[in-house]
């Protein structure tokens, strides 16, 4: 079955109109919260899940979908649970990110809190796992709202937790949580919940995860699918009419299409022109946000901006409280990675800028979905290099329609400024390399290999968009003929002279740099070894042979990162040993 409705900000159904009828306190907190309307995945999703359905929810982001799972999960507790023991788990909730399920949380408390005698809890990495472990053991939990690791966690550790009772489980993202390497804990904590349960799965683009929905557990669900409008502008007879769109209608998307070695300058230009405005700007990796949350507060031109730093390899203190500063916030910039990509309600963002495209196609929809949220206008923009423009028509055939924003032909460069800053400051110097070798691996592992080529990246007009003084040799550099043209080495200048603004830090190095000397100063002067007759029979190969022997190489290396991805999807292995075994950033 599909409930196929038109994605306005509200309906004309209001909460308290709903069948079957929501209890006196949830239309009291609901009230209490501003909210008495429904939007369209509330109206549809609700009466389901309240009549003991399984639903599986694809909607558009910014939708509304936290409160079409909170208020259901809440009326089937009330209903069955009059005064639950203190460690009968009764409601499960799981979400991919720490930073979405702490916002879960925080939108649930008014609703759980009608609730006599039920406890709920947060559960997410970034917290000794020992101190949630007592917290439950003391107060008890009734609710556990988390992510998966830490949920995984936590019920193989604890005996004291009791599911006989259990009642609902949501999956909120549920593409993401099934495509993330996540299978292996959500199987397991499946394993544990009764199969007599009712089971929701939310997310924006739900048609990649349906295959995965036995996975979890559901029986004969209902599928609701929400669907935005939108206007299309080819034909101006036509501009009145309605398309299918997986993007809300107040969205307006564009994309510039300019070198990398100009992309900074016309960054720069989009940010001064939009000084009022608050933005989120995404990067591909963590080593990328770590340099330009660097490099753009020393440009002149962007002096007094706020500019915030926020991805996964920070402290969860230092991610929530970059978080929370953003979101106090009128007007500002956010520079971030993926893990501000899905979910997370951040009032008032005008505008998204995708400096790098993402590496799965599907984030595309959630990044962009941090504005126009509940029928609000927003903007977003996404950076394309020019052999990356057929992105363009693959994006529209997944109901995601771009127009072309032109380069401003006014602007100033910004890299003479940017190299100023590395060469002042070896941190700036050394975060730049980082981000360039994190850019170009990560840019290997794109999923649409066919139109991000990497052996087509042109990494000379890469390294000066990225203010490097000279260009590092990376394999991907001295093993492929990847492109250098467009680079000029910045002259007389020796890198290893280049200190540390920060005097610890210099100081440290320092003495690195003596303590080194003296261990070199102290070997024996080793001798040349003695040429190989199979050093010799290499020099002795053709080019062809060459060539052929450097294909088998590349061939072996990519069947290598291949293996690793299908242990990586079986959950043999996590996250952060692939991103070590492949040499890539982890977002």
């Amino acid at each position: 079955m599909d409930s196929d409705l038109h994605n306005k900000a509200l309906t004309s159904t209001r909460f308290s109109e709903l069948n079957p009828p929501l209890s006196d306190p949830v239309l009291q907190a609901l009230s209490h919260s501003g909210f008495d309307f429904c939007t369209p995945v509330q109206a549809a999703t609700i009466p389901l899940l309240c009549t003991y359905k399984d639903v599986a929810v694809d909607a558009a982001t910014g939708s509304g979908k936290t409160l079409a799972f909170v208020i259901p999960l809440v009326e089937i507790l009330r209903r069955s649970a009059s005064n639950p023991k203190p460690h009968q788990v009764l409601g499960v909730i799981i979400s991919p990110t720490r930073e979405l399920s702490s916002q879960i949380y925080q939108v649930a408390q008014p609703f759980i809190s009608t609730l006599s005698n039920v406890k709920s809890m947060l559960l997410v990495g970034g917290v000794d796992v020992k101190t949630d472990m007592k917290k439950i053991e003391e107060e008890g939990a009734n609710i556990l709202i988390g992510t998966p690791g830490r949920l995984h966690d936590i019920m193989n550790r604890m005996d004291v937790l009791n599911f006989k009772s259990f009642e609902i489980l949501i999956l909120d993202e549920a593409d993401r949580l099934l495509d993330m390497g996540f299978q292996k804990q959500l199987n397991a904590i499946i394993t544990q919940l009764p199969k007599l349960r009712r089971t929701g799965l939310f997310s924006a683009t739900q048609t990649q995860a349906v295959e995965e929905l036995a996975k979890a557990g559901l029986r004969n669900p209902v599928r609701v699918e929400v669907r935005a409008e939108t206007k299309t502008d080819n034909d101006p007879s036509a501009s009145k009419q309605l398309e299918s769109s997986k993007t809300p209608s107040g969205l307006h998307i564009e994309y510039l299409e300019c070198e990398a070695d100009k992309k900074p300058s016309q960054l720069v230009d989009f940010l001064i022109k939009n000084r009022s405005r608050k933005i989120i700007i995404y990067f591909m990796t963590c080593a990328c946000v770590d340099y330009w949350g660097v490099v753009l507060p020393r440009l002149s031109v962007l002096k007094g901006f706020s500019l915030i730093p926020l991805h996964g390899k920070m402290k969860q203190t230092v991610r929530e409280k970059a978080l929370a500063s953003f979101t106090s916030l009128s007007n500002g910039i956010l520079l971030c990675t993926d893990v501000a990509a899905r979910g997370l309600d951040i009032p008032g963002v005008d505008c998204i800028v995708q400096y790098d495209p993402p590496q799965d196609p599907n984030v595309f929809v959630h990044r962009v979905g941090r504005t126009a949220r509940l029928g609000k206008q927003g903007h977003a923009v996404v950076f394309l290099l020019p052999k990356e423009e057929s992105y363009v028509e693959f994006l529209r055939i997944r109901r995601i329609p771009l127009q072309e924003r032109r380069c401003s032909d006014d602007v100033s460069d910004v890299t003479s400024e940017i190299r100023s800053a590395a060469a002042k400051d070896r941190d700036v110097m050394e975060k730049g390399v980082r981000a360039f070798v994190s850019y170009i691996r990560a840019y290997k592992e794109h999923c649409c290999s066919y139109i991000f080529r990497w052996k087509e990246l042109e990494i000379g007009k890469l390294a000066t968009g990225h203010g490097l003084l000279q260009l590092p040799l990376v394999p991907e550099v001295k093993r492929h003929s990847l492109s250098t043209e467009g680079f000029e080495p910045v002259k007389d200048i020796n890198l290893v002279d280049i200190k540390f603004k920060d005097k610890s830090r210099e100081k440290q190095r320092k003495k690195n740099l003596q303590a080194k000397k003296e261990t070199k100063e102290k070997e024996p002067t080793p001798k040349k070894p003695k040429k190989t007759p199979d050093a010799t029979v290499m020099r002795k190969k053709t080019a062809k042979q060459r060539r052929a022997q450097q294909t088998v190489e590349d061939e072996e290396e990519l069947m290598q990162e291949y293996r690793l991805l299908k242990k990586l999807k079986k959950g043999t292995i996590d996250e952060d040993e692939y991103a070590k075994l492949t040499g890539t950033e982890e977002l």
